[in-house]
């Protein structure tokens, strides 16, 4: 799409009389080039499921054209299925495992039959989660008060299946809301069950204490598992806890009567746990809440059975079909990276989305198995193991893809309760390692919201977060991440959850920063989440207002309206400090010639195929601006310069709760200028200068 831009002579607001403005010498250096890297492969965008009808209201021709003209040409699938301990039936055309019922384990066809415009998720009847990170509306079957139903864990993490040589074993979680006295339990179980396991507590403050440790019930080892429901005495005297875990090292391998598959054997299965104090006639005190609602006691568990039914169907959790998406050409005809289940999902159906890509002669060279997995609680190494298991597999099915993961909800995602405290990340690649496998992880995937926290100084958080990127780097090299395998942000926003800074001034700042950053650490792609239109909402905390991570704002009927300073950002990224398209950029050296560790200004240069420089320059206060001089050590520029300026001449924002809206919303201002004279940068502003050599 051709550029738009308003030409104008832009100037600064004149100082009160005896003020000058703050000067600083920014260096660019031509000759020492950092890194190369291609618009088309590195600045994206990512597309994710939604809820009931979104899907249509999005996808439609004006909001592609709108989406597209922001000139992200990459593009990332999301998976939001396994965000939701969901089951993603991506063609809803395929094959039960027990077709005369219509349950079990589905594998979807791998024919080029009608295009697929929509898919869904399917919820687990034998999840043991209460909460999950989509839709977060079903329960754990472990305390919903229903003997009748159980949870049940991955039957592809048993022994008998994976063969890797090491131990899985698996657990269920109970959270209480306050510490309680516990000496004694009943399990009631269902089948197959354990044999051996161990009832355990724990000792720390928090799930994160670093001094807390999982200790097993004086009387909780249990070696001689017979199943059925069995009450145990735990200890002779009361001990006080938060979190109580059953620990699983042994299943009977024992399947329900009239069971034809494997996967009925494999695993355990857990109707429904009780927890508290033993009464003198020898029943318990119970102070598990059961209820099928999240007013049940908190359950999570190391992995759940993908088994499910047709009447399990999700329609709030809806993805867009995979032909619908490369229809839409939102990827501008270039390689897309697309997702499959992993811990929610089977083998079978993940070969299957993979021929099917290949039948369909789509352009997919990237493929990301799973999708937060740290998020769910999951042990690295079962992921890990479930990740190498369908590997080969994959590549058979898809040759010349590359693939990779884990997806990380955050870099900084630590164990959850662990034996040894550390870097979820660590202990993925860790078992990668132990398996002499880490060749299979083609590249390394993470989300990257730095704020749960998006009230207060918000232009204290930017200049923050370039701290908080630069220590991703950092630990992905503690992780163990060689620098050879591509590190690549699949999602990039203020935060996880909605409020106003992402609908403000500031969220154009991030944008540009966190490409711009990413590149300079070695990055090979970051995607922007929200690539569609939306609407402003508050999710998390009343005092951060509202707004939300979207391009173009929508109207009533979800058709882009009003374009937001991420639209603009993007503009300036992909048209101006770049050239669009495959052209090879080179990331230069530049710097702020300032002794300040955390300045307000940050400055990136490339030289563009063209062979100007573009300087990207960002001025992260709020209050000051600022009169900057561009410098060389090798030689002066001259002549003009052409100027891109983008702030809050040309953005502000109206405060009005759900109604909150745009008060102004101009594209960036173009002017030229003569290298030699000084670069006026107000508050909260982005500019490119782009020099003709």
């Amino acid at each position: 799409m051709a550029s738009k831009w308003i030409i104008t002579a832009c100037l600064l607001a004149a100082p009160a009389l005896g003020e000058t403005l703050p000067r600083e010498r920014v260096i660019v250096d031509p000759e020492a080039r950092q890194a190369s890297f291609r618009p088309d492969e590195f600045l994206g965008a990512a597309i994710d499921g939604s809820e009931q009808g979104e899907i249509d209201r999005e996808l439609t021709p004006h909001n592609i054209a709108a989406m597209k003209s922001a000139g992200l040409r990459p593009l990332t699938y999301r998976l939001r299925t396994e965000l939701g301990v969901e089951v993603w039936h991506w063609n809803p055309v395929g094959e039960w495992s027990d077709p005369k019922h219509q349950q079990g384990y589905w594998t979807s066809s791998d024919k080029a039959g009608k295009p697929i415009r929509l898919s869904w998720g399917y919820r687990l009847p034998r999840r043991g989660n209460t909460v999950d990170n989509a839709t977060n509306d079903d329960y754990s079957r472990l305390t919903d008060g229903d003997r009748e139903s159980f949870w049940k864990s991955n039957p592809y993490l048993d022994p008998s299946v994976l063969h890797d040589g090491q131990r899985h074993p698996q657990w269920l979680v109970l959270r209480f809301d306050h510490a309680r006295p516990i000496d004694g339990a009943t399990i009631s179980w269902g089948t197959p069950f354990a044999v051996h396991y161990e009832v355990q507590y724990w000792t720390g403050a928090t799930e994160y204490d670093p001094k807390g440790a999982w200790v097993t019930f004086p009387h909780g080892a249990i070696g001689d598992g017979r199943g059925g429901e069995v009450t145990l005495t735990l200890s002779d005297q009361p001990i006080l806890t938060t979190h109580v875990r059953i620990l699983l090292h042994q299943a009977s391998g024992t399947a329900p009567p009239g069971s034809h598959d494997w996967r009925d054997r494999a695993g355990y299965a857990v109707r429904e746990v009780f927890f508290g104090i033993r009464k003198a006639d020898g029943s318990l005190d119970d102070v598990v809440v059961h209820s099928p609602t999240h007013g049940q006691t908190f359950a999570n568990v190391s992995s759940n059975d993908p088994w499910h039914r047709a009447t399990d169907r999700n329609p709030n959790l809806e993805q867009a079909g995979i032909d619908r998406i490369f229809a839409s050409k939102l990827g501008f005809g270039l390689p897309v990276m697309m997702p499959t289940g992993l811990l929610f999902d089977t083998p079978e159906n993940i070969e299957a989305e993979l021929r099917y890509i290949a039948r369909r002669h789509y352009p997919v060279t990237q493929v990301e198995l799973g999708e937060e997995p740290d998020g769910q609680y999951a042990d690295p190494a079962d992921y890990a193991a479930l990740y190498l298991a369908i590997i080969d597999r994959a590549k058979a099915a898809l040759p010349g893809a590359r693939f990779g993961g884990p997806s990380l909800q955050s870099a900084f995602t630590d164990l959850w309760m662990p034996a040894k405290p550390g870097s979820w990340n660590a202990g993925f690649v860790s078992y990668l390692r132990q398996r002499n496998r880490l060749d299979a992880l083609g590249f390394v995937s993470f989300e990257y919201y730095p704020f749960d926290d998006i009230c207060g100084d918000i232009h204290a958080k930017l200049i923050r977060q370039t701290r908080m990127l630069e220590e991703v780097a950092h630990r992905f090299d503690r992780d163990g991440v060689p620098r050879s395998i591509p590190r690549i942000i699949t999602e990039y926003g203020f935060s996880a959850f909605s409020g106003r800074a992402m609908s403000e001034m500031p969220s154009a700042l991030l944008m540009a920063g966190v490409n711009a950053q990413w590149l300079t650490l070695g990055g090979s792609a970051a995607y922007m989440f929200g690539y569609g239109p939306n609407l402003p909402i508050n999710q998390h905390q009343p005092c951060a207002g509202y707004g939300n991570m979207m391009l173009q704002m929508a109207d009533p009927h979800g058709q882009a309206a009003e374009r937001m300073p991420s639209y603009w950002a993007a503009r300036l990224l992909t048209e101006a400090w770049t050239l669009p398209g495959h052209g090879l950029h080179h990331l230069l050296a530049a710097k702020l010639d300032s002794t300040d560790p955390d300045p307000d200004i940050v400055a990136y240069a490339v030289e563009r195929p063209d062979r100007r420089l573009a300087v990207l320059l960002i001025n992260r206060n709020a209050a000051r601006a600022y009169q900057l001089e561009l410098t060389s050590p090798h030689a002066s520029f001259t002549g003009k310069v052409d100027m891109y300026r983008y702030g809050p001449e040309q953005y502000a924002w109206l405060d009005d709760r759900a109604k909150s809206r745009p008060a102004r919303s101009l594209p960036p201002a173009r002017y030229r200028q003569m290298a030699v004279d000084p670069i006026d940068l107000p508050a909260d502003t982005l500019a490119v200068v782009v020099i003709r050599r």
